[in-house]
């Protein structure tokens, strides 16, 4: 699977998640695209009212992408659909601004120091000279890093 169609694939099923009221959350694909693995929550502003993601909403969401990616021809032999479960990735922008004020941990491309893994408490996004600053308080103290530089970034759920 070539990138451009790979965009088109995310495109696809980001569009058909929206269209059902959910939020993608990741897209994941095995090599080849065998696999089919696709994460979603619910949009912001919704979790009052109902929290969560049920098997039922994986199903619904499942069986219509089933319907799309046919209409479409996309090929693939197993599609799973799941919640992002409670240490739900941070993937774009907007998730750093939504879970403000939650403990995360991230790991860092590029280490600051000698360090590549921080845990605190997420305070946010900022924009400084153009660039997205991810703001992170760990004990007392306030670390600020590149959106871009962070690998990976996972809420840590509270028991």
């Amino acid at each position: 699977m070539g990138f451009l169609i790979a965009m088109q694939l995310v495109d696809l099923i980001e569009t058909t998640v929206v269209g059902l009221g959910y939020e993608l959350v990741e897209f994941e694909t095995s090599p080849r695209a065998r696999l089919l693995r696709v994460f979603i929550d619910r949009p912001a502003g919704v979790q009052a009212e109902k929290s969560g993601i049920s098997v039922e909403d994986c199903a619904t969401v499942s069986s219509q992408l089933s319907r799309v990616f046919m209409v479409e021809n996309v090929d693939y032999d197993r599609l799973e659909v799941s919640s992002p479960g409670l240490d739900r990735p941070l993937v774009k922008p907007a998730d750093y601004r939504r879970f403000a004020g939650q403990d995360v941990q991230l790991k860092l491309r590029v280490p600051l120091g000698n360090q590549r893994n921080f845990s605190g408490v997420l305070e946010g996004l900022q924009e400084e000279g153009g660039v997205e600053m991810v703001c992170l308080k760990v004990n007392e103290t306030q670390h600020r890093f590149a959106l871009e530089n962070i690998d990976r970034a996972r809420l840590v759920p509270k028991f």
